[in-house]
């Protein structure tokens, strides 16, 4: 396609283009690159009678908005299901301990101790409700709160013994083992996790879990049950107790600073 210069400027200095001269394509920006259209589309009658093309500017299309890649963002949990229910009732024990050291008579002791059972035992209602149905109830926030709220109700229930006077002044040492063990996996399993490492409840902190819960029962108890001295029953299952809490939690960290851990 051949183009033709544009005339020579009058001598009032201003140009004027030949009408006839072909116009020079822009290049579209629409990524197909410069339209070709005839000389009968132009609108100039001069060069309707042309066969060849001439570059037409095309329309610059509307931006095509970009969506930005998103990560894989986990699904919403739904927080009240049925075993998170169960665990969050679980922890209305707790304000009621703190009135242990007022509640000292074989009735109160009696009641307190039944309520704290019922309580314990919920741990293992929330456990079959969030296992069933192929584990549709396991929740990421489920497998946070049920050890934590465990260690908080049998934490609070040692220290209100202890300040009732349940549990005699040479007891406090276990009191503190427990409780200090307790806090110091929870802080492991936290870094542990940190690192993608899933700390798994152990058969030896399972049978832990359960003499504490015992001792905490007999102990709230007190007073002569079924024809047993409870209390003396309740600080052997705490000397237990805080044997077994000092293997389990000897087994924790063996296992996260003995090659568990990742690198």
């Amino acid at each position: 396609m051949t183009l033709r210069a544009p005339e020579e400027p009058t001598e009032a200095g201003q140009g004027s283009p030949d009408p006839s001269v072909l116009p020079i394509a822009a290049a579209s920006r629409s990524g197909s690159g410069v339209h070709a259209t005839t000389a009968s589309e132009s609108g100039n009658p001069e060069l309707a009678e042309s066969p060849e093309p001439i570059a037409k500017v095309a329309s610059a299309p509307e931006a095509a908005t970009e969506v930005p890649p998103q990560d894989d963002v986990p699904a919403r949990e739904v927080f009240w299901n049925l075993p998170n229910t169960v665990t969050m009732l679980r922890t209305g024990m707790v304000p009621v301990l703190l009135f242990l050291p007022w509640a000292t008579s074989p009735g109160a002791s009696r009641l307190m101790a039944w309520a704290f059972l019922v309580a314990a035992l919920s741990d293992v209602l929330d456990g079959w409700l969030a296992r069933r149905n192929g584990g549709v109830g396991i929740t990421r926030i489920g497998k946070l709160l049920d050890p934590l709220v465990d260690k908080l109700l049998v934490s609070t229930a040692l220290i209100m013994l202890l300040a009732a006077g349940r549990i005699p002044l040479w007891g406090a040492g276990m009191v503190v083992v427990i409780v200090g063990r307790e806090l110091a996996v929870t802080g492991l399993r936290g870094i542990a996790s940190s690192h993608g490492q899933v700390m798994a409840a152990s058969w030896s902190g399972k049978l832990k879990t359960l003499a504490q819960n015992a001792a905490v029962v007999a102990l709230l108890f007190h007073y002569e049950t079924f024809g047993l001295p409870a209390h003396e029953i309740g600080m052997t299952l705490l000397g237990l107790a805080t044997a077994l809490t000092l293997w389990s939690g000897y087994r924790y960290f063996s296992e996260y600073f003995g090659g568990g851990r990742p690198a």
